[in-house]
Order: structure tokens, then C-alpha cells, then sequence
């Protein structure tokens, strides 16, 4: 591990110039990397489509960051810079298991200058941007990615995450890059962090647009306070990540669900647990929640989007015990 700044500094400019004969190609990847630290907290870190797409000016050119092709490699660059998972698109990228990403091949033809490219950044190590659709046109931003392996066979290339951070501390130190173990093992534990962060962050999307984004028992429609809830928790084996077990909830409402204070019947009427009711305080606790008893749940207006009956039912019986 290298301790020393200065030597650190050197460490990293070496291998800036080794892995690439483009300083443009560095330029680019690297204030990509400070962009997307610099637009993410804007949005919850779910980046429109069109934001990424138009990307950012540098030394007076316009860099763009994906492309429909999935494969993306900006002008002048050696390498790609990000690839893309789409919703229902023609190319069945999975998880293959916690610690992987089985991304496809552009095409069947495994010399197609985009395979060529992301197996050239696979030998070079290059780390890249992995945007994944947690909605329709909305994506997060997965970075640093890995190419780490490729099977012609099946057109597929396998990806991990790795530690977050900016371009420059993706590169390794050159005793961690011959730790083979040590690497693998900490691109399990970050590509299975990701892929749970990834999950959580595509139930709350689909549940907010089901719900218009509003809290389904309040109507407050700030985004920002919105909590995708589960009716069934996730750490239950039948807590699946399905809009229809899923309500919108605004942070205090989520919380008062999640702690029994109020409770939802199978037909969508909302209770509030007794005690709470008899309870005198402020106006907070009587229109932010004493006003919600016996008052209707909000729902989605697609029937499938809608909270499963039996799911309510279960949630309902642990309010009322």
C-alpha cells in the first residue's frame, strides 16, 4: 500500500500514462467521475436519461456520457467510459449472481469495436461508469466498474463494482492489483452492495410513479420526503419487491407504518392505534396523524399497482396485536 502523498501522486500519474496514450481519454474519464459526484445528490442519485446524455463541456467540448447502443466510447477516448442496463431492452444483462453483472455483447460478433473495447479496458483494468435503469429514463450511476471477465461462448462480459470513488483513486495501488484474492473478494462484498442498493432504489421508483408521487395516506407530494414502504417487510421471505406490496410514504407516515401507530386495513381504510388517538399534543400528532383514522388510502390507478389485500391483511393482524 502506498502511505506516502507524494509517491502516491507519482504512482498514479505513471499509470495514467501507462494505461492510456490519450491524456484526453484521462481528461474525459476523470471529470466524468467529478461530474456525476457533482449532479448526483441533486437528484437522489437518480440521474434523467437526458442529463446523462448531455453530459458536460470540457476544454470547450461537449462530452457525452451514454449512448442507446449500451456501449459507450466518447470521442477520442481509448476506451470505453460507461455501459448501460436499460428497462426491457434487447439485451438480457442479469445479475448472475450477488457478486456479478452478466453484461452482454453488443451484437453476436465478438470483434465489434465495442466488445474490442470494453476486453481492451478489461486488460488494461480501466475503470468505468455502470448506469442502470431503476426506471423508465432514470438511472443510477454504478462507479467504479470493472470488466473482469469475458466468455465469447455465451457474448457475455462479467462486471463487478468496486470501492466508490473518484476516477483517480479507482487506479491500485500496484500491491493491491497483485493481491488477486484481496481484489475479488472486495469486488463481491461492493457488486453485492450494489446490487441490494440497486433493487431498493428501482422498488422506490416504480412504487412512487404508481403512487403519482404522492404519500398514499397524507397526499404530500415533495419527492424528496417520499419512502417507497414495504406492506410486508423485505427481511421477510414473502416481502417481495413488487409495486403491490409496496405503499408511498412520506417519512413520518413511513415511520408511524413501519412502528405499529397506524395501520391499514384490507379495505384500504387507515386506523390509528388507540392510545395514540386519546393522546393530547400538538397540532402535529392531530392533523399529521389523529386525522388520518378512518380516512382512505390513496391508490395507485393501475389494479395490478394496487396494495395487495393479503399482504394488508398480514400487516394488518401484527397492527392489531
Amino acid at each position: 500500500m502506498i502511505k506516502d502523498s507524494t509517491a502516491k501522486q507519482q504512482f498514479v500519474a505513471y499509470h495514467l500514462h501507462e494505461m492510456t496514450e490519450s491524456s484526453w481519454d484521462t481528461k474525459v474519464r476523470t471529470r466524468a467521475f467529478q461530474w456525476l459526484d457533482e449532479v448526483s445528490p441533486a437528484h437522489e442519485d437518480i440521474l434523467p436519461r437526458a442529463l446523462i446524455q448531455q453530459g458536460f463541456e470540457l476544454e470547450g467540448r461537449q462530452v457525452h456520457l451514454m449512448s442507446p447502443q449500451g456501449i459507450f466510447t466518447p470521442l477520442g477516448c481509448e476506451y470505453p467510459l460507461s455501459v448501460t442496463t436499460v428497462l426491457n431492452g434487447p439485451y438480457p444483462d442479469r445479475f448472475e449472481d450477488a457478486h456479478r453483472l452478466s453484461y452482454r455483447y453488443r451484437g453476436k460478433n465478438p470483434n465489434h469495436r465495442d466488445n474490442v473495447g470494453l476486453r481492451n479496458a478489461m486488460r488494461n483494468n480501466v475503470p468505468l461508469v455502470y448506469f442502470f435503469a431503476v426506471a423508465q429514463g432514470r438511472y443510477q450511476a454504478i462507479k467504479p466498474v470493472y470488466v473482469t471477465g469475458d466468455d465469447p461462448a455465451r457474448l457475455t462480459f462479467t462486471i463487478m463494482a468496486d470501492q466508490a470513488g473518484t476516477f483517480e483513486g479507482a487506479l491500485l495501488p500496484e500491491s493491491e492489483v497483485a493481491d488477486t484474492v484481496r481484489t475479488e473478494l472486495r469486488r463481491q462484498y461492493a457488486t453485492a452492495a450494489v446490487q441490494v442498493r440497486l433493487h431498493q432504489a428501482s422498488f422506490r421508483e416504480r412504487v412512487l410513479d404508481a403512487y403519482r408521487t404522492h404519500c398514499a395516506m397524507c397526499r404530500l407530494k415533495h419527492r424528496e420526503l417520499l419512502d417507497a414502504a414495504h406492506i410486508i417487510p423485505d427481511s421477510d421471505p414473502d416481502g417481495h419487491p413488487e409495486v403491490s406490496n409496496g405503499l408511498a410514504l412520506c417519512k413520518i407516515h413511513h415511520a408511524a407504518f413501519d412502528r405499529g401507530i397506524v395501520g391499514v386495513r384490507p379495505d384500504y381504510v387507515i386506523e390509528v392505534r388507540e392510545d395514540v388517538l386519546k393522546e393530547v399534543d400538538g397540532p402535529m400528532l392531530k392533523y399529521g396523524l389523529q386525522a388520518l383514522h378512518n380516512s382512505e388510502l390513496l391508490l395507485p390507478t393501475r389494479a395490478a399497482d394496487q396494495p395487495s389485500k393479503a399482504a394488508l391483511e398480514h400487516r394488518y393482524q401484527s397492527f392489531v396485536r
